[in-house]
């Protein structure tokens, strides 16, 4: 089972501590260089294949942003084709897997518990499958949707499989629809997602870590594409209007109705944050039913001669919005590439962490509700957290994740 890579990147945290607070937190996200590198030169095609398999984490999200991009630098609209809908079944599962190893592996580890590889590896095999229902060779992240042979009755199989992780191993019994009985559920503890949200939900707990600026509404690849190609450092520090936002699961999700009575309760702070991936999960199983409807043979979109444009792919995954620009050059081969990631907004050196983290009081727990605001933001890399006293010394009781 394997954990992020180091081509993914890292982030560090600094926490500057005075006066029985946190006055400064500085967040710093260390960006890979070699995917770019790497896709320049090549085509399409080639590129499609790469994408990937250069990030270890949503990669079908990577590679889907990647087609898309190639898609519109070539002036292919596949929105209309039945490829949008088995595009989003793939979006859907990988998010339910990125979800789950959150919850399988990471979220014991933040209470002392061990992690449950096992349970994990079971749903990776049926998201597996799922992609293998849809495009039994292989090439559904191909520019132009590939060949897109469904098998209704494995498609069937998956999307249940995937519901019943869901429903075992995240909320073993009903889903909670607002604060109460999200408390009610969370104090029963049958899973380890329920133990973490008690332990959120306790008194000066729930509140603390408060993302306290806008949600990214942009989707438009237009806008999107329009920055990355104006200015390469939109890559690692976007903004919005110039002003930082947050994106994932509580930008999706803040008007769900159980985010909506924890944060009128606590504010958008841990509590708000863990409501919002519960109603995320919560959601797949049907967001994923509706599009398993939608579903129909297709061949592969013709994608046309080789040309010079520049294009741009957005997607969401389970952290958030992620963005692919590229330009190809006259001979059809990529002569630029750019992406921004859901991390590079929520930890932006003025985004939603270090805005979270500055205030919070001081104490020895410190660096562990530090970490815990960063694994609710998820960062899909190693975090690093420290914390410096007024003399500037580091201090023990630093955590690292």
């Amino acid at each position: 089972m394997s954990a992020p890579s180091a081509i993914e990147g890292a982030v560090s945290v600094r926490l500057h501590v005075s006066g029985g607070a946190v006055r400064r937190a500085e967040v710093a996200v260390r960006r890979p260089t070699a995917a770019a590198r790497a896709l320049v030169g090549r085509r399409p095609e080639e590129a499609a294949r790469l994408v990937p398999l250069l990030f270890s984490l949503c990669g079908t999200a990577q590679g889907l942003a990647a087609a898309l991009a190639c898609e519109a630098a070539l002036g292919v609209d596949a929105s209309a084709s039945g490829h949008a809908a088995a595009r989003s079944l793939m979006l859907d599962a990988e998010a339910a897997d990125n979800h789950a190893w959150q919850i399988a592996m990471e979220w014991p580890k933040l209470l002392g518990e061990s992690p449950d590889p096992q349970s994990l590896r079971a749903l990776r095999a049926t998201v597996a499958a799922l992609g293998k229902a849809l495009h039994p060779d292989g090439d559904g992240l191909m520019p132009g949707g590939g060949s897109l042979r469904p098998d209704p009755a494995a498609l069937g199989r998956a999307v249940e499989g995937i519901a019943g992780w869901i429903g075992s191993h995240v909320f073993a019994g009903p889903r909670p629809a607002d604060l109460d009985s999200l408390a009610g559920w969370a104090a029963r503890g049958a899973t380890a997602a329920a133990r973490l949200t008690a332990r959120l939900l306790a008194p000066g707990l729930a509140g603390q870590g408060a993302v306290g600026i806008a949600a990214l509404d942009e989707d438009r690849p237009s806008w999107f594409g329009e920055r990355l190609a104006a200015d390469p450092a939109f890559s690692s520090r976007p903004h919005r209007d110039g002003a930082p936002a947050h994106t994932g699961p509580l930008a999706r999700r803040a008007g769900h109705p159980l985010v909506a009575s924890v944060a009128a309760r606590h504010g958008f702070g841990l509590a708000a944050l863990a409501a919002a991936r519960l109603a995320d999960l919560a959601e797949l199983p049907v967001r994923m039913a509706g599009a398993l409807a939608r579903v129909a043979p297709a061949p592969p979109l013709a994608l046309g001669p080789a040309r010079a444009g520049a294009g741009c792919g957005v997607v969401e995954t389970a952290r958030g919005r992620l963005a692919h620009w590229l330009r190809l050059g006259p001979d059809g081969r990529i002569a630029d590439f750019r992406t921004v990631a859901p991390t590079e907004w929520n930890f932006a050196a003025d985004g939603p962490l270090a805005r979270g983290l500055a205030g919070l009081p001081d104490g020895p727990d410190l660096p562990e509700r530090a970490r815990l605001l960063a694994a609710l933001l998820d960062p899909c890399v190693a975090c690093a957290i420290s914390v410096v006293g007024e003399d500037g010394a580091g201090r023990a009781g630093s955590a690292g994740g």
